[in-house]
């Protein structure tokens, strides 16, 4: 139960979903073993992000009766995730270093980390709650190509962004209510639901219009 746990509470999809994706973008500069590893030090970093949000959220989550939340459920104890973040910290620092990423990588690489960490202690409550998943994901691209000696395709950047900021606006929804009630205010509460829908189909729209034209043969 406790590795179940473990796993819901790192918001597994998006996680598996965000290393997916780098172990893909690190194939087109790394052999598929460097790009396991690049990824494997990527999952560290979301299992920091992910557990880190569910400790920091757990008093609102069980106030708003979150029931899908581990915490909230029971799955998993405050104490176990504490450790077990403890453990994931470091292990994501060592295994970046040791990765491919190098030390040029690693430093981009932390630069996300913090930036969603600040999201998770303060900023989703703010305006700039959209800022995070700017940061994070547009320098998960510039360290990877960064650590092969490369410089990232402008329209690769510009596509994390565009869609990581459109999932921003779009996984609010399913909490806006209690999110308000609780006067988490970030950017889609502050717009509302209607708004935040219509930004995040924006923002997609952008994103595919952006991979689109970069690929387009003349």
């Amino acid at each position: 139960m406790k590795v179940i746990g473990l796993l819901k509470a790192s918001h597994f999809g998006p996680t598996m979903l965000v290393v997916t994706i780098t172990c893909i973008l690190s194939l087109t500069q790394f052999s598929i073993r460097d790009s396991i590893f690049i990824a494997f030090a990527i999952l560290l970093g979301q299992f920091v992000v992910g557990w880190s949000n569910d400790l920091i959220d757990f008093p609102k989550d069980k106030a708003a009766g979150r029931i899908k939340k581990p915490l909230v459920a029971g799955t998993i104890t405050e104490e176990a995730l504490r450790i077990s973040l403890g453990i994931a910290l470091p292990s994501a620092l060592i295994v970046s270093l040791m990765s491919p990423l190098g030390v040029s990588g690693t430093a981009i690489h932390f630069i996300g980390l913090l930036s969603a960490t600040a999201y998770n202690f303060k900023l989703k409550s703010t305006l700039l709650s959209v800022v995070p998943y700017i940061v994070s994901f547009g320098a998960l691209p510039w360290a990877i190509y960064v650590a092969a000696g490369n410089t990232p395709p402008t329209w690769i950047v510009l596509g994390f962004i565009l869609f990581a900021s459109a999932f921003h606006f779009l996984n609010v929804i399913k909490d806006l209510e209690s999110d308000i009630d609780q006067k988490v205010m970030g950017l889609p509460q502050v717009l509302g639901r209607k708004k935040s829908i219509a930004m995040a189909a924006l923002l997609g729209a952008l994103g595919i219009v952006n991979v689109a034209l970069a690929n387009v043969r003349i």
